[in-house]
């Protein structure tokens, strides 16, 4: 579920980056099938210079076959894949100058890490002087300049994927890819290497394609997300705007929590106000917007939600029952009952001065007019 805190990218708020120097990647019409099976819908994409760009979407939703096709993998069933320019479709994986880090890091168990570091450099015949110089590098990029004679055996989940990290970058490919790479390691790690490789990025300068099921993971780390679903991308943006502006209730409800109600009816309500009801019969108030219909979807994050016990003077106020609640993390997510049935989820930080409201106890719960978001009734 992603985190609503972040909701910056760490791109955002990085203490620095180095000139670009990252490819640019345009896919033209790119589509895969498999015996009249659509894996990927004809696909249009940019990803920009230098950028830290996410995948992200449901089991079988395309984002594994997309970067396949892109590091020479998955052969396309049509459509061009344009780096700097240029169509690589026919070129073989190792002509496309790509880097590629695999979940299960992809270590070779008989090398040191300074070996498995200069692998590619030895495959590309380079002088063995700028091979030492270069694995020298980055060892200290990724912070393991004492661990050149190790073995991958001898190093943590984190430790080895640090490694796959400067293995991919070694020869300075202009494309990095990553499949899931932080999928095999525990939360406490995955988070810490989630921020070494959004450093690792900001020093080597290198456009990153990123694959991952974690919405919070590619909302802390990307520049720009695209969600895909049924082999087609839904949206792209970046996190906060995906959260905020949802395009269709599955890009409401698969990145992060919401409560979604359908829209029976809507008024205007002035001064610019909406007047909303629902199916369920809530009146609600939503900011005026051009063209609104009944039809549409109202999303309200957990988040924005405040509980009390007694109605507050927000534009939006519901009266409810609770039925169930759950301590997470800091967090108190309720599920409250409201009219007709219907269930609403509310997420707050617990504090001491917050009350905790049991099991079956009334309560009101009110959010302001922004909070209400009309997102198109679309699949």
């Amino acid at each position: 579920m992603l985190d609503p805190k972040p909701l910056e990218s760490l791109a955002d708020r990085r203490p620095e980056k180095r000139a670009v120097s990252g490819a640019a990647l345009r896919l033209a019409a790119l589509a895969k099938d498999y015996g009249g099976v659509t894996a990927l819908a004809p696909t249009d994409l940019e990803v920009r210079p230098g950028e830290f760009f996410s995948l992200i979407g449901p089991s079988g939703s395309g984002k594994s076959t997309l970067l396949g096709m892109v590091a020479g993998f998955v052969p396309p069933s049509a459509g061009r894949i344009l780096i700097d320019g240029a169509d690589v479709v026919a070129l073989p994986p190792y002509r496309r100058n790509i880097g590629m880090v695999f979940q299960n890091y992809a270590l070779f168990p008989h090398m040191s890490v300074a070996e498995n570091i200069a692998f590619p450099l030895r495959m590309r015949k380079m002088p063995r002087s700028r091979i030492e110089a270069r694995v020298k590098e980055m060892l200290e990029t990724v912070r393991l300049a004492g661990f050149a004679e190790r073995s991958p055996a001898q190093l943590s989940g984190g430790q080895q994927q640090r490694v796959a990290l400067a293995r991919a970058a070694a020869y300075d490919p202009a494309l990095l890819l990553m499949d899931e790479p932080l999928g095999a390691l525990d939360k406490n790690l995955r988070e810490e290497m989630q921020y070494e490789i959004k450093r690792f990025h900001s020093k080597i300068g290198a456009t990153i394609l990123y694959v991952t099921h974690d919405q919070d993971e590619a909302a802390t780390m990307s520049d720009r997300i695209a969600i895909l679903n049924g082999g087609r991308i839904v949206q792209v943006g970046r996190p906060r705007e995906l959260y905020e502006a949802p395009n269709s209730p599955f890009v409401a409800s698969f990145l992060g929590e919401a409560n979604l109600f359908e829209v029976a009816a809507v008024s205007n309500a002035p001064p610019m106000r909406l007047r909303v009801v629902t199916r369920e019969g809530l009146t609600l108030a939503a900011h005026q917007h051009a063209r609104i219909e009944a039809g549409v979807m109202i999303c309200v994050r957990p988040e924005a939600i405040q509980i009390g016990s007694s109605g507050g003077a927000a534009a939006n106020s519901v009266e409810g029952r609770v039925i169930d609640v759950v301590y997470t993390a800091g967090m108190l997510r309720y599920r409250i009952e409201v009219m007709g049935g219907r269930a609403v989820i509310v997420r707050r930080p617990l504090q001491r001065q917050v009350p905790i409201f049991e099991v079956g106890s009334p309560v009101y719960l009110s959010w302001d007019l922004a909070d209400t978001i009309l997102v198109p009734n679309t699949p």
